[in-house]
């Protein structure tokens, strides 16, 4: 199936949201596209892109929802828009609860990953131009695969692409879980009945203080990765990820390590808001970003 939006409807959102285009493209899309099958599971994924763009750069989308819901559908929106602005998007499903449990749902989004590198002839990508966009467990799981892709190498040697390269240029996260072991301690005042990431790494830090460690991409924050670019969007209201010591934390690890990484912060913005449509709500927390997130891709990808 494909679908296809006109130019003219690409100009009238991006007058709406207030970014002033470049390009306008029409969008094609490519749903249902099967990158790899883990275990018995057929992963999936959307592909949104900018119809005549030769080359097109390409963002791969992990949607959020606590490591246990959600779908490739969350990145509907941000699919359409971004590919009416020239950058393909990638929409992917990923195993969640007990079978996606860690590390099998890092393994899968790095899968997808190397599933458009190895496809871009195929899709007019450019395989040298390939970045991520996450939300919540998403930009988890897109920051801990941006710059740990080469420590989950132990399983699905027997994949298709297996032996591509799983690097990206820069990652945009939004209000995401950087540091485990801070995000359960936060877990046992905000959601005690839920604790999601207890739930993801199968262990409480008081049995396994390690896989907390590896399990987060703050603790990736070195120098020998500091040439991937961050964009951190979160906003001043969210209890459920809390901005200080998520954001903010690893915002100070990146610099420290001399990664480039720029931050948006948008007051009253809570949890749970990057996957709304934005088309017609031009003073949404996603309209608000639109100028500075485009103006990161641009200089990024």
């Amino acid at each position: 199936m494909e679908l296809t939006f006109s130019s003219a409807a690409a100009l009238a959102l991006l007058l709406a949201v207030g970014a002033a285009p470049a390009a306008a493209y029409e969008m094609e899309s490519r749903p249902g596209l099967v990158y790899a099958q883990h275990d018995a599971t057929k992963l999936v994924g959307d592909l949104y892109l900018p119809k005549g763009r030769s080359k097109a750069p390409v963002l791969v989308a992990i949607h959020g929802g606590d490591w246990q819901t959600g779908d490739r559908d969350f990145y509907r929106y941000w699919g359409l828009f971004l590919a009416r602005n020239g950058y393909a998007v990638f929409a992917i499903d990923y195993r969640l609860r007990a079978a996606g449990v860690y590390p099998a749902a890092v393994y899968d989004c790095k899968a997808a990953v190397q599933f458009v590198r190895a496809k871009a002839a195929e899709f007019d990508l450019d395989p040298n131009r390939i970045g991520l966009i996450g939300d919540s467990a998403g930009a988890h799981l897109a920051a801990l695969v941006a710059l740990a892709g080469e420590q989950f190498t132990t399983a699905y040697r027997e994949d298709a692409n297996a032996a591509v390269p799983a690097s990206v240029k820069a990652v945009v996260g939004f209000y995401g879980v950087y540091d485990m072991l801070a995000q359960w301690t936060h877990d046992q005042t905000a959601r005690p009945r839920d604790p999601i990431v207890e739930k993801f790494l199968g262990v409480s830090p008081m049995q396994n203080r390690r896989i907390y460690f590896e399990a987060s991409p703050i603790s990736y924050a070195t120098i020998d990765h500091n040439q991937i670019r961050f964009l951190l969007i979160h906003g001043t209201d969210d209890d459920i990820v809390d901005p200080a010591t998520q954001s903010g934390a690893f915002l100070t690890a990146l610099t420290q390590a001399g990664f480039f990484v720029r931050r948006i912060v948008l007051p009253g913005a809570g949890h749970f808001w990057s996957s709304d449509p934005f088309e017609s709500e031009p003073r949404s927390f996603n309209a608000l970003a639109i100028p500075r997130l485009m103006r990161f891709l641009e200089s990024s990808l």
